[in-house]
Order: structure tokens, then C-alpha cells, then sequence
């Protein structure tokens, strides 16, 4: 199946009463990359998600799927982990998969045969016949992100992925994402852990109180805060071109004093560095601290406490 973009959603809208969930929001996902959707707790990611999947309707605006409008008929083409886990704790690991693969229109022979590649990749080929009630929480993890992902999903969206895991497991599921984008799948994960983002996105959108802040990818979400430096020099470097704010650190050392220097927005570091060669500044340390995709997302929906 192809379409111009795997995702799209057009001034989607979800009332509940009086709240809004979700604002107007926009953005189109391409096909083959891997799409952050990021946001704090209630920020309307996981009401997003579930309206592209048609597990409820919006309240204005339409949606494309694959070039379909969201329904059953999309299954076969779909891989979903949602964010609260469920499984049947009576089947046994291989006939969870299978049952999920037979859901989205595989063959039980082929579903069995892909099941039992993903229990032995993700390290559970003794537990194939181990009832899920019988696994540990990491290893039933892991048989429900192969439930996700057996029928090798043409779209593949994951809630909160990472949320319960243990970093040996979060290693796991970036690898499945790379795998999943590496084979051509497109990839929407929703997270509030800016590092995942930074490490997998090809782009990603912000999200808060259901409205979208940002769309684009992580240069360009860091560009929206201004450059920061530390710089050692004799002289200060305010009143250079390009320089907002510039600040002694410690004391100084032989004449060479700390600086810790703010850049205009749009001056770049090399203009500086070029600006101080120029004026004969002399410099015995320019380093440019970036910034993260968690500095940008408190700056842009402003509370530490959006980002737990």
C-alpha cells in the first residue's frame, strides 16, 4: 500500500464535555521514519493515538491511516503496543502471538514461524510454552512487543513504550524500533522521556494541554533556544556581535577569565568565533553546550513537572 504520507491528521478535535483533550491538531507523519510524539501526563498523546486506531472518533477533523481512514480494515497493515499492558495470563507465549497474528489476517503457520523468531531474538526460545502468568513482568514485556510487531507492521505505534522497563529492556525495544524503521516500517512512538527522542526520532511533535507547540526535527527544536557557550578569555566578550549576554564564572587565572556567554538568536557560534579572530580577541577555551530536547520542552510547556 502507498501513500504520500503513512499519518495524517487534519485539525483533529476530542471533546469530552467541556474539556478539550485534544486541540486542533495537525501534522502529517512520512513514510519510513521514526515520529516522537512527546508530551507530559495529559497532554493529550494517548487520546491521539486511539483515534487513529478507531478505538474512539474525533470530534471534528479527519484522519488518514495509510492513505485510509481509521479502521478494522487497517489491522493487517498495524502494530500497536498500548501503554497499559494486557494479556491473557492463561495462554502460553507462543499462542499469544499467534492469537495476535491471527488478528491482523496472518496464516496461524506463519504466525507461529515468526513467533517463535521473535522469543528466540528477544531471549525467551525456553519460555515458548510458559503461560504468561508464569513469566516475570520483563519477560511478559517482551512477549507483548512481539505481538506488536509479528506481522511485520506497515505502520508500527507504540503508547508510552518504554514506561516499566528496565534499561536493559529499553535497549531492547530501541533496537525493535531501528530494526522496524531499518526494514521500512514507519514508527509513532509517544513518550515524556526526551532522551528515547533524541536518540531514535527522525522528527518528532510536542504536545501540551492537547495542542501542538512544535513539529520538526531535533536541530530544529534545539534551535528554538538560544546558543549557549563557555568561553576562556582575557577580556569579556560583551558588546560582540551576536553576543546577548555574557557572564564571569569563578575567578580568574592568570588573566584568563571564564565566561559564560549567551548568543542573540540566529548568531550561530562560528559568526562569534569569526567576530573574535577578527577583533583580535585572544581565546584559550570556545566550547558550545547544545541544547537538549529536555531543555527545549520545559522551555516550551514551561514547568519541570510536565516533563515527569
Amino acid at each position: 500500500m502507498q501513500t504520500a504520507d503513512a499519518l495524517v491528521l487534519d485539525r483533529v478535535t476530542k471533546k469530552y464535555g467541556d474539556f478539550t483533550a485534544v486541540d486542533d491538531l495537525s501534522f502529517a507523519v512520512h513514510p519510513g521514519e521514526v515520529f516522537g510524539f512527546l508530551g507530559g501526563n495529559g497532554a493529550g498523546k494517548t487520546t491521539s493515538l486511539r483515534m487513529v486506531l478507531d478505538i474512539i472518533r474525533p470530534t471534528s477533523g479527519s484522519i488518514s491511516v495509510l492513505g485510509r481512514a481509521p479502521g478494522r480494515e487497517n489491522a493487517p497493515f498495524l502494530g500497536f503496543l498500548p501503554e497499559e499492558r494486557g494479556l491473557y495470563r492463561t495462554m502460553s507465549a507462543i499462542d499469544t502471538i499467534v492469537y495476535f497474528g491471527r488478528l491482523k489476517g496472518m496464516s496461524p503457520g506463519d504466525a507461529r514461524t515468526e513467533g517463535l523468531a521473535l522469543l528466540d531474538r528477544f531471549g525467551l526460545s525456553a519460555n515458548t510454552k510458559s503461560t504468561v502468568g508464569q513469566l516475570s513482568k520483563g519477560m511478559a514485556q517482551k512477549v507483548q512487543l512481539a505481538t506488536a510487531v509479528v506481522n511485520s507492521p506497515q505502520l508500527l505505534i507504540l503508547d508510552e513504550p518504554f514506561s516499566g522497563l528496565d534499561p536493559v529492556n529499553q535497549g531492547l525495544l530501541e533496537d525493535e524500533i531501528r530494526r522496524a524503521s531499518d526494514k521500512g516500517a514507519t514508527v509513532v512512538f509517544s513518550t515524556h522521556v526526551m532522551q528515547h527522542a533524541e536518540r531514535l526520532c527522525d522528527r518528532l511533535l510536542l504536545l501540551d494541554r492537547g495542542a501542538k507547540k512544535f513539529e520538526g526535527n531535533l536541530d530544529e527544536a534545539r534551535a528554538l533556544l538560544p546558543a549557549r557557550l563557555v568561553v576562556t578569555a582575557r577580556h569579556s566578550l560583551a558588546g560582540v556581535a551576536g553576543v546577548a549576554d555574557c557572564r564571569a564564572q569563578g575567578q580568574p587565572v592568570d588573566g584568563w577569565q571564564d565566561y559564560a556567554v549567551t548568543l542573540k538568536p540566529g548568531a550561530s557560534a562560528g559568526d562569534l568565533l569569526e567576530h573574535c579572530s577578527a577583533g583580535g580577541i585572544a581565546l584559550r577555551r570556545f566550547e558550545e553546550h547544545r541544547a537538549s530536547l529536555h531543555d527545549v520542552f520545559l522551555h516550551m510547556v514551561g514547568t519541570e513537572e510536565s516533563a515527569k
